[in-house]
């Protein structure tokens, strides 16, 4: 999938998110927030003016959230972002009541709405996450201007192809048949085992 298609499924197939800010004393927030639409590089959602929610947007134009699907941990897909935020104002709203018909019956009149202003994702980083397969399934993708940056567990050229990693790894992807052996990134859980029993230090995480 392309980051369009992620942001698609936050939109369409999760909605409610869970959305974090940091408030003036630098102290993180959370609160559940619809994202109520989205195109190729960005999510849109609204909040009301008055909420120190908005105030938090304002001053740090920045914020991280996580969507969740699944019955059960096991069953879950996970969709994290973390990105820039900025007001674009009001001439969105008639847009977003039509494509989120509930939100009438929150702010049924047009008085009501001229609290609410919408609020763009317009450049960030995400992941997935799919425990609801065997091995784990995970990818990074990056969106609006934001540069793709490689994190997690990474094996250099000082391994010495021993095993050691792989006896320890939970989702049993590492592969041994080349040296250095190599991680297969969408299935790791990111959880370094292999990096504290490397005898030679060959595991680097970035």
């Amino acid at each position: 999938m392309i980051a369009a298609d992620y942001l698609k499924y936050i939109v369409n197939e999760i909605h409610r998110t869970i959305v974090a800010t940091v408030d003036s004393e630098g102290l993180p927030v959370t609160c559940a927030i619809d994202m109520m639409d989205c195109d190729e590089n960005s999510l849109y959602f609204l909040t009301a003016k008055g909420k120190a929610f908005y105030d938090r947007l304002i001053t740090r134009e920045f914020l991280a959230l996580t969507a969740m699907k699944g019955e059960d941990t096991m069953s879950s897909v996970a969709v994290s972002v973390r990105g820039k935020v900025r007001e674009i104002g009001f001439e969105k709203i008639p847009e977003l009541f039509q494509k989120n018909p509930y939100m009438n019956e929150i702010y049924p009149t047009e008085e009501s709405r001229k609290a609410l202003t919408v609020f763009q994702i317009y450049e960030g980083s995400g992941e997935w996450f799919d425990l609801s397969k065997i091995p784990i399934e995970r990818a990074s993708f990056t969106f609006g201007k934001a540069e793709t940056a490689k994190s997690g567990y990474f094996i250099n050229d000082n391994c010495i192809g021993c095993g050691s990693c792989l006896d320890v790894c939970p989702q049993s992807c590492i592969d041994l048949s080349v040296t250095p052996a190599v991680i297969r990134q969408e299935n790791c859980l990111h959880c370094g085992n292999c990096k504290y029993v490397c005898p030679v230090g060959a595991v680097e995480k970035r």
